[in-house]
This record gives structure tokens, sequence and C-alpha cells, in this order.
């Protein structure tokens, strides 16, 4: 099973990645996708579907194609520099991957197949309130409801959530994959049309290589670094570990990411030999899916869903986005305008 859906992965960004035959039959579906798309996002604009706003200003972090771009990183570093700035951020997500369906809280100890496992790890490392919905304004109602003293809200992903009103839009995008081949879904993997970053308030490049065509330049543009140097036990958070500690073991990487192989050049670019073994975006892992022997090393967003039957061979690589100084300014001036 994990095989037919990692090939069937495959197909889909190949497709993506130019413009093939299939693109006959699928590009036509992507223009009705579009019209629908526009008429929704009017309709929003316009007041025929009210925009909820909540009583605190609100930061969307998402982005416009399919698949992780690293959103979650810069989550956790806009809210330790928001609240090193006397701001009380809390975070709501829709929850994806998990089966809650109501408003709930996420703690650090959630179960990840309830919460998803996006909203586990921003618990783990946000050390903000985090509640999660698939409605976005109920459930950052619930959350100001349970945390008076919060005074602001960042919405993992969402950009495409217009009934959930918004003061600034921030748009994450993988500089190695880019937008493919520019078409909208299902002939591409763009859930709006690339135009639509003008409108965002600044543009987050994932900086992982060499930028793709399909990028345009726009102002308030900046890149992100993920870094990374320790390793976590999982079965021992206390026992760290460096590259070359791994240096003469088999290694097997696991990344049931957006963008698997961006985890596996990070690996070998500390200089470790790997196996590599890629999943399906949010998979949900059983013990037999990582029966190998060795080493295994996972992202952390893998690690929160491993917890539960994790061995002293297992072992995750924490991540911290680093940004240029000037965005803070940037986003700070932004909420100034809008709430000052």
């Amino acid at each position: 099973m994990v095989g037919k859906r990692n090939r069937t992965a495959d197909w889909l960004q190949r497709q993506w990645r130019s413009i093939t035959l299939w693109h006959a039959l699928l590009i036509p579906v992507s223009w009705l996708f579009g019209t629908i798309s526009y008429l929704r996002r009017a309709l929003y604009k316009t007041g025929v579907f009210r925009q909820q706003r909540m009583a605190v200003p609100v930061i969307i972090i998402g982005n416009i194609s399919v698949g992780g771009t690293g959103k979650t990183p810069l989550v956790i570093w806009l809210t330790q520099q928001l609240a090193a700035h006397g701001w009380q951020p809390g975070i709501i997500s829709r929850g994806y991957g998990g089966s809650a369906i109501t408003p709930q809280h996420v703690s650090a100890y959630s179960d990840p197949h309830l919460s998803g496992d996006e909203p586990r790890l921003l618990a783990q490392r946000a050390t903000c309130p985090v509640w999660i919905g698939r409605d976005r304004p109920a459930a950052g109602r619930a959350l100001l409801a349970a945390h008076p003293e919060v005074n602001i809200l960042l919405s993992d992903d969402g950009l495409q959530h217009y009934a959930l009103a918004r003061d600034i839009e921030i748009v994450v995008i993988d500089s190695t994959r880019g937008f493919g081949n520019a078409c909208l879904l299902p002939a591409g993997p763009l859930r709006e049309p690339v135009k639509r970053l003008q409108q965002a308030d600044a543009v987050i490049i994932n900086q992982t290589g060499t930028a793709h065509p399909s990028i345009p330049t726009l102002p308030h543009t900046y890149a992100m670094q993920l870094t990374g140097l320790d390793f976590t036990n999982l079965v021992h958070p206390e026992r760290l570990a460096v590259a070359t500690d791994f240096s003469q073991q088999t290694v097997h990487a696991v990344a049931g990411i957006g963008n698997p192989q961006r985890f596996f050049d990070q690996l070998a670019s500390m200089g470790i030999r790997i196996i590599p073994h890629a999943f399906a975006d949010h998979y949900q892992y059983q013990p037999a899916d990582l029966n190998f022997p060795g080493i295994i090393i996972m992202t952390e967003k893998d690690a929160v869903k491993c917890q539960a039957f994790a061995t002293e061979a297992m072992w995750v690589l924490p991540v911290q986005a680093q940004l240029p100084a000037e965005l803070l300014p940037h986003i700070l001036a932004k909420l100034g305008k809008h709430h000052g």
C-alpha cells in the first residue's frame, strides 16, 4: 500500500513538472477549477459571502501550491519573535491528517491521529496555545475564549480559507519545486494562480537550492534557511548526537513530508550516507513501516507519529528557521498599520 501511494504521488509530481499528453484532458478541468476559485474569492471580497473577523489581528501563513513548503518552522519562528516583542500569540490550524472535527486544544501530548501531525509539533515547539478545527473562525473563537491573554492569531495554512478575515498574508514557497508547470489543479500543483502572490504581504522562499524558474521576482520577498545540527533520540530525548556519530553506521532516512528529497539532501549535506525512504505527506506510520536494520533518522513531523512505538535506533533532526533581520520589522509595521 505504501509503495502504491508513493508511486501515485511520484506520478502526479512528474505530471506537474511539465506539460504532457495527459494535460489535453487535465487543463480544461483546471480552467473550471480556476473559475470556481476566482468566483469564490470574489464573493468573499465583495461581501456576498461573509468573512468572520476575530477580535485580534490574524496572520495567515500559507501557500498557493499543493504540498509542504516549510510553513511550520516559519510559524514557530514567528510566534517566538512576536512573543519577544510583547505580543501574546496563539496558533490555529485545520489539523490536516487528524480525525478531529470540532474545535479543540492541542497539547504536546495530544494524539497526532486526532490532532494531525503539524499541530502536535507546533504544540511541542511553539510554547503558545494551539487549537485546531475544520472551521478556522470557530477554532479562533474557541482559542480566544480559553486564552483571553492572546492578542494575535497565527493561522498555519488557510490562505484559501477566505471565511477567516486576515490582516497579514505570508506565502511560503519551496525554492527547488517552485510552481512546477504553473498550472492550476489538477493539471498542475497550484491552488491559485501565481499572480495571487502580488496580494501577499510577504513571500518567503524556503531556500534549499537554486530557485525554480517558475518563481517570479516580487517585492517583500525573503529567503528562509532551515538549519539543524543536533539529533535527538526518540526514546531518550536527553541523548543528543551529531552527524559524525552516524558515519560508520547504516542510516535509513524517513520522510513523510511534502518534499522528502529536501530532507534527504539536508542529511547528505551534513555528510551522512543514507538509504532514503519517502512516504506520502502526513502518512500515518505503523511499526512495520519502519522495520529497517540500523539507525533511522526522521523529520520532526514524522517523529510525533512514531513516538508511541519508538525504539532507541530512531532519531529526529529538529530544525530552526533562519530569516533576514528585515522581515520582522516589515511584519510589525504591517500590524501597526492595521492596529496602531
